[in-house]
């Protein structure tokens, strides 16, 4: 195993089951950027530590189910299902924060995890679909068919 997939591994851990953002803080670069579906592009540690405590707030026992996992050179890929009840609350990209659903999610998605020259994460990319997230958790409005 190399460097990319041991720092890989380890933002799934520090994300899932029983979040560490302390963990997750020092696995980043001061300088990364990260791609999301919901944040955009997010520059610095400091607001990439954020967006996620968004996601472990609303959801604290999340958890990864593997499908494919990859390292090529200094990333490492993984896709999966990220999954868990969403038992806090959850902030959308607007700004607005809701309620706890206490629905249980499970969305398809893939993260890619570059790393510098000193082991920490200097680019991170996620992609998932944000209707299936939001349609899971009952947030989307419904609509007549045709």
């Amino acid at each position: 195993m190399g460097r990319a997939r041991e720092v890989m591994d380890r933002l799934t851990e520090a994300v899932t089951v029983k979040p560490d953002l302390e963990a997750l803080w020092e696995l980043f670069a001061e300088d990364a950027v990260a791609v999301t579906p919901d944040g955009g592009e997010i520059h610095g540690r400091d607001r990439i530590v954020a967006w996620w405590r968004q996601t472990t707030d609303a959801i604290p026992e999340a958890r990864f189910e593997p499908l494919h996992l990859y390292e090529v050179g200094d990333t490492a890929i993984d896709e999966g299902f990220f999954g868990g009840r969403n038992t806090g609350p959850l902030q959308v990209p607007s700004g607005e924060v809701l309620p706890a659903t206490q629905r249980e999610i499970r969305v398809r998605g893939v993260d890619l995890v570059t790393v510098g020259e000193d082991g920490r994460i200097v680019s991170y990319r996620l992609y998932f679909d944000q209707l299936d997230f939001l349609g899971q958790l009952g947030l989307l409005p419904d609509v007549p068919a045709s």
